[in-house]
């Protein structure tokens, strides 16, 4: 009788492993990665084609992010996703700052959004590029991550993050690992 209990509970074990392990391995094949995203915009209903959004602050500055394709989140009405992706920051001081990216993820309710994939930053003789952008108008300040380079007349730096204050324009630039150290090359 003991030995019976012993294979019963042995084969009960066995099935809740292989029941874990194929939910589990399911589980992970359905989850959308950005390419079976590109997919998934185009067959939306809450597709938005060339779309636009215009905000402005207190301070004078304008922000206009254009995009070929939009989709509403359906779970937060706030959110679009985008794609193909041009904006344009007029700073109250005459001084424009041009980004451009593949994707996004916009906030009409704070302005906030996520740039991602092929970010190309431009702002007078400055070039940031990467594949992260994290943009805050209530913060001020644009974080630039993964892949990162900026350039300009005199320099060539490579790091693993830009942080710029867009009202100060004061700039961080930082490795994540203490080991690492920021790369610069003079052009001049």
């Amino acid at each position: 009788m003991f030995i019976k209990n012993k294979k019963i509970i042995l084969i009960l074990i066995i099935i809740i492993s292989a029941l874990i392990f194929f939910f589990n391995f399911n589980k992970k094949k359905a989850e959308v990665s950005p390419e079976v995203y590109e997919e998934k915009i185009i067959k939306s209903s809450n597709l938005l084609e060339n779309v636009k959004y215009t905000a402005n602050d207190a301070k004078g500055n304008t922000y206009e992010i254009n995009a070929e394709i939009g989709e509403i989140d359906i779970n937060n009405s706030n959110i679009i996703f985008l794609t193909n992706i041009t904006a344009i920051i007029k700073l109250s001081d005459s001084k424009i700052i041009n980004i451009n990216s593949k994707f996004g993820k916009y906030n009409t309710a704070n302005f906030d959004t996520i740039f991602s994939k092929d970010v190309i930053i431009r702002y007078l003789d400055n070039k940031i590029t990467g594949d992260y952008l994290d943009l805050s108008l209530i913060r001020n300040n644009m974080i630039v991550s993964k892949n990162v380079i900026y350039t300009n007349p005199q320099n060539l730096i490579k790091a693993d993050v830009i942080e710029v204050d867009i009202k100060t324009k004061d700039t961080k630039i930082f490795m994540h690992e203490a080991r690492k150290k920021v790369n610069i090359k003079s052009l001049d």
